[in-house]
């Protein structure tokens, strides 16, 4: 029976346009003018010496890194440096106003029903802890953290490692054939059905579940097909 539920953010619970067009954009052209004027706070000096340390670098200038980072958002890194960083950024665009999350309408009516029931939701993204926060407090349908028990991010482990969904379940504390991951990528689902999870595949286009490449995962188009039963 399923009593927890693991879901990714970018092209399950919400548009990937929406990350795409919207929030990288706004942190790739913020962020030089952040670095500047942000370079001696402590939590920004960690990120900014992780970031160095993933690329190799022994010493770097402020515009060798900002223009490091740039690179990584044009190329989607997974870096967990990278998304502290853009994390931050995120917040101020959040706090004017500037953009609201997109959260598909069939998922927030899921994620509410099963709140609603008992059923323990949890989120585990590429995006920090803190951008999946300001994600879902400041979404199109409003503020929906309180539907979560937790967010996870790469702190965790790679999406694509089964290890990382063995971490998450030894602090969530619930067998892994209790809990149901939602994503949009294979890789993904593979890795957690390695570590024992059920897995179904949101397909948004719903011809990918025509496709032979979803690795025999569930597929459906819409969180309203999802049974727990």
């Amino acid at each position: 029976m399923i009593t927890t539920i693991l879901t990714d953010i970018e092209g399950t619970t919400s548009s990937i346009s929406f990350v795409k067009d919207v929030l990288f954009p706004y942190a790739r052209e913020r962020l030089p003018a952040f670095i500047v004027t942000h370079a001696d706070t402590p939590e920004v000096q960690h990120w900014l010496h992780d970031a160095a340390k993933e690329a190799g670098l022994i010493s770097a200038t402020q515009q060798e890194m900002i223009a490091l980072l740039q690179r990584w958002i044009d190329e989607d890194r997974k870096s967990t440096a990278l998304k502290a960083l853009q994390g931050m950024i995120w917040q101020a665009g959040y706090a004017a106003g500037d953009y609201r999350a997109h959260v598909y309408p069939d998922a927030v009516r899921a994620l509410r029903e099963w709140h609603a029931q008992g059923i323990k939701l949890y989120v585990y993204s590429s995006g920090s802890i803190q951008a999946q926060e300001l994600f879902f407090g400041n979404s199109e349908a409003g503020d929906l953290r309180h539907v979560f028990s937790g967010f996870f991010d790469t702190t965790s482990g790679p999406k694509r490692d089964a290890e990382s969904y063995r971490n998450i379940l030894r602090v969530i504390d619930v067998p892994a054939d209790q809990v149901l991951f939602l994503s949009d990528i294979v890789e993904e689902l593979d890795a957690a059905r390695t570590a024992g999870f059920a897995t179904i595949l949101l397909a948004r286009p719903p011809m990918i579940c025509s496709a032979p490449e979803i690795g025999g995962h569930r597929c459906i188009e819409s969180f309203e097909k999802i049974s727990l039963t």
